[in-house]
């Protein structure tokens, strides 16, 4: 059977932290900001996690480069 590659379009956006969760950025962060709210700016910094059923997904995909 043949290796499994990575994808390489989510390694680029997907980081594992120690625990296994998988951490993404948020959208809606580069321009345009003076048409978004404070809080949706404010809220943009914060780290987002990937939810479990999505996670499995996606480990699949990232889980050569490690």
């Amino acid at each position: 059977m043949p290796k499994t590659k990575t994808h390489s379009g989510t390694k680029k956006r997907v980081k594992m932290t120690a625990k296994g969760k998988l951490k993404v950025s948020r959208a809606n962060r580069a321009h345009l900001k003076s048409a978004k709210s404070k809080d949706s700016i404010r809220k943009g910094r914060r780290a987002k996690y990937l939810k479990p059923q999505d996670a499995r997904r996606v480990k699949k995909q990232v889980s050569q480069s490690k």
